[in-house]
């Protein structure tokens, strides 16, 4: 059985850091691809990251410059380092992971992904 859980949330004053982690249990091969995602009060689940195995990244424009995604394959666990953080990035955060090699088509779209954890709230504030 896969599972998937994040830690690392918090409340932050907006310019500071976050980082977050994300660790995937159950593969028993290859480590999966995984990504984070994000979901506001209101407004659609959106990606915000996604790194394969061969460590291809794809980032959401709004992240671009301020988020760096990595992922420890030999642990199977994802982290997101957040930096310059703004109130616009007030949300719950989700870690995803599908199993594969190289990032998908569309690696930022929440239908790509088999398993979610539950989540770790961040808030930015003014």
């Amino acid at each position: 059985q896969v599972q998937v859980v994040e830690s690392g949330g918090g409340s932050v004053q907006a310019g500071g850091s976050l980082r977050l982690s994300c660790a995937a249990s159950g593969y028993r091969y290859s480590s999966p691809i995984m990504a984070w995602f994000r979901q506001a009060p209101g407004k659609e689940r959106e990606g915000v990251a996604a790194i394969d195995n061969y460590g291809i990244t794809r980032y959401a424009d709004s992240v671009k410059g301020r988020f760096t995604i990595s992922k420890d394959n030999a642990k199977n666990t994802l982290y997101l380092q957040m930096n310059s953080l703004k109130p616009e990035d007030t949300a719950m955060y989700y870690c995803a992971a599908k199993p594969g090699y190289g990032l998908p088509a569309s690696p930022l779209s929440r239908y790509n992904y088999n398993y979610w954890g539950q989540g770790t709230q961040v808030t930015v504030s003014s």
